[in-house]
């Protein structure tokens, strides 16, 4: 039987947590060496960041873009990292929102240093532009009809049912209050900013002028976009905009990741792994039919909430990597 494809899903903003896959950290080698030189090549914010990472639960800071995005991109690439030397790299790279830069990055489109270019110049880009909010909403998008104020957007498509809200703060208080009174559920995500909404237009651009400052390179694996729902071209890969502009288009994850399912729904199937510490990334996968059949399979990298960011993640990561090696022992001798 041919081996199965291994997917690595990497999170982004709104599955972020504090301590995120901190209870690799002086654990597992790889990780440990690749997040220190991220930090380092950022100097003192650098130093700064790593303490608002490694500092225990509550940390209201973790809500702020400019800590939330530069640890989720760190992080991802390290812990991305740390498969591929530990066991194999991934064939296939799916980033959710900020997760879709880790997985450029791990795929060769941005060096190591520049990606801390990118953490900083990204957090900087950020500023005050889109001050507002999301929503996590129980609904597909055509429940939503006449029920969105002005101003409010589907940021994101996370599952059959699970769509991502964004929007200005009154906007958004007003659209749960009509969302509640029509009986669909809602939640208030950790994010101050409307990510993937026009209201990051401004803030797009001006990441796009910081990233064409860089040298971007065909990638030598394949990344499946969140905001195409395909594999990233080689144009696309190499063109600042099409990073950029993910800031402010919605983002299409469970599209993709069903297109991969749908392709897959037989032997030997994907391996999926999950590198986000809720392991949401990963939760409309398995009532898909490729999943609930046995025909692919889910493999969370970190530890399961609320234990996630301690000893538990190194658990979790060893245990991922003997699954890793089962899986593979099995495919050759099949």
């Amino acid at each position: 039987m041919a081996q199965r494809m291994t997917v690595l899903l990497l999170p982004g903003q709104g599955a972020h947590r504090e301590r995120m896959a901190a209870g690799l950290y002086r654990r597992q080698p790889e990780f440990t060496a690749r997040a220190d030189a991220l930090f380092g090549l950022l100097g003192p914010a650098g130093d700064r960041l790593a303490r608002q990472w490694l500092r225990p639960a509550p940390n209201p800071a973790i809500g702020d873009a400019a800590v939330a995005q530069p640890l989720l991109l760190i992080t991802g690439y390290a812990l991305g990292s740390a498969v591929g030397a530990t066991a194999q790299p991934p064939d296939l790279l799916l980033g959710h929102s900020v997760g879709e830069l880790a997985a450029a990055c791990l795929a060769g489109v941005f060096s190591p240093a520049d990606l801390a270019a990118v953490v900083a110049d990204r957090a900087s880009t950020l500023g005050r532009e889109g001050r507002g909010g999301m929503l996590a909403v129980a609904a597909a998008p055509g429940d939503l009809d006449g029920l969105l104020e002005a101003g409010v957007a589907v940021a994101a498509v996370n599952g059959p049912r699970q769509l991502v809200l964004a929007g200005p703060g009154p906007g958004l208080v007003a659209t749960t209050t009509r969302l509640r009174a029509a009986g669909v559920t809602v939640r208030s995500l950790r994010s101050d900013q409307a990510f993937h909404s026009a209201a990051m237009r401004q803030a797009a651009d001006r990441f796009r002028a910081g990233l064409s400052r860089l040298k971007l390179s065909v990638p030598h694996t394949t990344v499946i976009s969140a905001r195409t729902a395909a594999p990233v071209t080689p144009a696309q890969a190499v063109d600042p905009a099409f990073w950029a502009d993910q800031l402010a288009l919605p983002v299409y994850y469970w599209p993709a990741l069903r297109s991969l399912l749908d392709g897959h729904g037989t032997q030997p199937g994907l391996v999926l792994l999950d590198a986000s510490a809720d392991r949401s990334l990963s939760a409309a996968a398995r009532r898909h039919p490729a999943v609930r059949g046995g025909a692919s399979v889910i493999v969370p990298l970190l530890g399961p909430a609320p234990e996630a960011g301690g000893p538990t993640d190194a658990t979790a990561f060893a245990t991922a990597i003997e699954s890793l090696a089962l899986l593979t022992a099995r495919a050759g001798q099949a």
